[in-house]
């Protein structure tokens, strides 16, 4: 039960942190051209996520409760575009080059296929 509370609790300030940053970027930019505000998250979700997972391996700094927080639910509420990037770098890291550009290739064709269906149906239902 505590996991899932820490989950829940670093999910909650990672989503709030998410749409204040988001929001401030995108509002300093002025313009909705471009969203400069989640590029803005995710590469620094991306940042952070690196930064603290070469920590966690090499210095063993975060317990498992930590991580769950930390990884699991501050980041995956920040951007979950950050554990899809450290996923795929340790496949890379890991001599795993093929299940690396799978990992993108799948995440991003099938992603973006999802999003398409998710739209045609709810134009499809809601027409």
């Amino acid at each position: 039960m505590i996991n899932i509370l820490l989950v829940g609790f670093g999910g909650f300030v990672g989503s709030v942190l998410r749409y204040t940053v988001s929001g401030y970027v995108q509002q300093s930019v002025r313009t909705l051209d471009f969203p400069y505000g989640t590029l803005a998250v995710n590469v620094f979700g991306c940042f952070i996520i690196g930064f603290l997972s070469q920590l966690a391996e090499s210095r063993g700094v975060f317990t498992s409760e930590s991580r769950l927080f930390v990884f699991t639910g501050f980041l995956g509420g920040f951007t979950t575009f950050s554990s899809f990037g450290n996923e795929t770098l340790n496949l890379v890291r890991d001599s795993q080059a093929m299940n690396a550009f799978a990992n993108v290739g799948a995440n991003l064709v099938i992603g973006l296929f999802a999003v398409w269906l998710g739209r045609t149906l709810a134009y499809l239902v809601w027409r």
